[in-house]
């Protein structure tokens, strides 16, 4: 199992949303707001902050499905732009489901 972390522009998410209900089997998927910054800062005035603005996209899934997760959130997600975010595959040892106690390397 793996997990697909991404990191994108908040106005991006309806799109990508969209395209990944349509996958076959999408196990689904966790959104929360987060701030950060890349190489490329935002320079500004005396409120100067060099946080922007990002949706974090979190998503654990078979390993079979990592590709076509990958390929549809790079596809969905890009702006053409600098700062357009960044997806990881981070490999998952093992995941548990609370309400059952059922626990192993095959619970996305």
């Amino acid at each position: 199992m793996k997990e697909i972390r991404a990191y994108i522009q908040p106005f991006m998410l309806p799109k990508l949303t969209q395209a990944l209900l349509e996958i076959p089997n999408f196990p689904g998927m966790s959104v929360s707001n987060c701030e950060g910054f890349g190489r490329e800062k935002v320079t500004g005035n005396q409120d100067y902050t060099p946080f922007l603005a990002k949706k974090r996209v979190e998503i654990f899934a078979t390993d079979a499905m990592v590709e076509v997760i990958f390929d549809t959130v790079m596809k969905h997600a890009c702006t053409h732009q600098h700062g357009a975010g960044k997806v990881y595959v981070i490999e998952v040892l093992e995941g548990g489901r609370i309400n059952t106690g059922e626990r192993g390397p095959q619970i996305a």
